[in-house]
């Protein structure tokens, strides 16, 4: 580890230089005027990959953006592991916002501030860095490596999966380890062992052919905002319970030792209310403390909700029509297609008299529980402590990463979410920074997780 430490510390300008060409590329994945962006990238990623020994370098097309591959599999007897990452980011919208020009990327207060620094351009840096370290350092790796770098994951990977089904030899391992993530605080890493599922809706509401003049008709007709929040009303109950039949079904309960281990993560209710500028934290189901609510509970959201006039001033209409855009956030075993056809089955059992209601579905996504007692989960543990002389937290992620499962089921092996970003990274909005501190460390660990998985 030494050796790596002090080759790591002679290259740390070469290779934060290096970050920072990447970082300058504008690989927007939602916005079509930055399709040339997306490309110079994976040619900036694929020669990357080339420089540093990996063979097979594929810049493989698909209907949207392309998906990089590469591998170096000389270690006989040994594991493969698969790194998965992004080089997509999310668009810079407010710019006036950002106190630096998002793709120029800026080093202050020892941070790395540009679109794309922790989510997930400087996660995924960091194993070709550690790849490239260990072939300099010895001319060979401890275990065989396979990279599938993709350039969708901010638009929901639309292709990713249809590459999966249709490459599983090409892409066969032990073991996934995957890097957009974060750790639970400066200096105290954490394995995330659990993902929340995501599934989508869009209710629409329909009353009259047209919107009609209050004057002449309130009072006498149905209003759609009205009748809209009426049925949305339903969805919950007083404490914040999910009223949809059988939405519950099949949740697992936490075991006592699981909520022990939440609770020890500890919890500042006065500081966050405060940081958020609320005077209470009163959302979801009150029968459960918060930490397991945000993280162990299934959710469903209103995201969006618009009917009648929204511009400036007054109109006196009744609105015809209403909608309603709402997600939920789905825990282990919970299948989100079942929830959605559970909650189109409610909206229409419960929609009121005098209207129509028409509901689409959106993105569906599975969920993921990773046995933090699984072999690979504990190499990932012990490589941490190697670097950070401390073991890492156990922590269930509120978010969703869908194509984790997918890997998961795909190629039915370990997935390992060995994160190095911060809380208050500012991943998706202005000011997006990435810790320096967490660089070479995070080089570090990822070296020590490849040792240990050839043990």
């Amino acid at each position: 580890m030494s050796q790596l430490s002090e080759l790591l510390s002679s290259n740390y300008d070469k290779n934060v230089e290096e970050l920072k060409e990447l970082l300058r590329i504008p690989s927007i994945s939602s916005l079509s005027e930055h399709k040339e962006d997306i490309q110079n990238a994976t040619s900036w990623i694929s020669n990357k990959l080339k420089s540093i020994g990996m063979e097979h370098v594929e810049i493989i097309q698909t209907q949207g953006h392309p998906i990089i591959y590469a591998d170096w599999i000389h270690q006989e007897n040994a594991p493969t592991v698969l790194v998965y990452g992004h080089y997509d980011v999310q668009p810079v919208d407010p710019v006036g916002l950002w106190e630096t020009p998002p793709f120029e990327p800026t080093i202050r207060d020892e941070k790395i501030f540009a679109r794309g620094a922790t989510d997930d351009k400087g996660q995924m840096f960091l194993h070709i860095k550690a790849v490239e370290t260990l072939m300099e350092l010895d001319g060979k790796l401890p275990v065989n490596i396979k990279f599938c770098i993709e350039g969708e994951e901010e638009i929901g990977s639309p292709n990713l999966l249809h590459f999966l089904s249709e490459n599983k030899e090409k892409l066969s391992c032990d073991v996934v380890i995957i890097s957009d993530t974060d750790m639970w605080d400066k200096g105290v890493p954490a394995i995330t062992c659990s993902l929340r599922g995501l599934c989508a809706l869009e209710v629409s509401l329909k009353t009259a052919n047209s919107d009609l003049h209050s004057g002449m008709f309130g009072g006498g007709v149905q209003n759609a905002n009205h009748l809209l929040i009426q049925l949305l009303s339903t969805l919950h109950d007083a404490n914040g319970k999910v009223n949809v039949d059988h939405f519950y079904d099949d949740v697992v309960e936490l075991t006592e030792f699981e909520k022990e281990q939440i609770a020890a993560l500890g919890f500042d209710e006065e500081m966050l209310k405060q940081s958020l500028g609320l005077t209470d934290l009163t959302g979801g189901e009150q029968n459960y403390p918060y930490r397991e609510r945000i993280s162990s509970r299934p959710t469903l959201e209103m995201n969006g909700l618009w009917g009648g006039f929204q511009g400036e001033g007054t109109k006196t209409v009744i609105p015809n029509e209403a909608h309603a855009k709402i997600t939920c956030r789905l825990v282990n075993n919970q299948n989100p297609k079942k929830i959605q056809e559970l909650i189109v089955k409610h909206l229409e059992e419960h929609a009121p008299k005098g209207c129509s209601v028409k509901v689409s579905l959106g993105d569906a996504g599975n969920p993921l529980l990773i046995p933090i007692d699984s072999p690979m989960i504990q190499k990932a543990a012990e490589a941490y402590e190697n670097v950070y002389g401390k073991s890492p937290v156990y922590k269930r992620e509120g978010g969703s990463i869908p194509i984790v499962s997918d890997f998961s089921q795909s190629l039915n092996v370990p997935v390992v979410l060995m994160g190095f970003g911060l809380p208050g990274e500012n991943l998706h909005a202005p000011n997006e920074h990435f810790h320096l501190e967490n660089f070479d460390k995070g080089i570090l660990t990822i070296c020590s997780f490849l040792e240990l998985v050839q043990k």
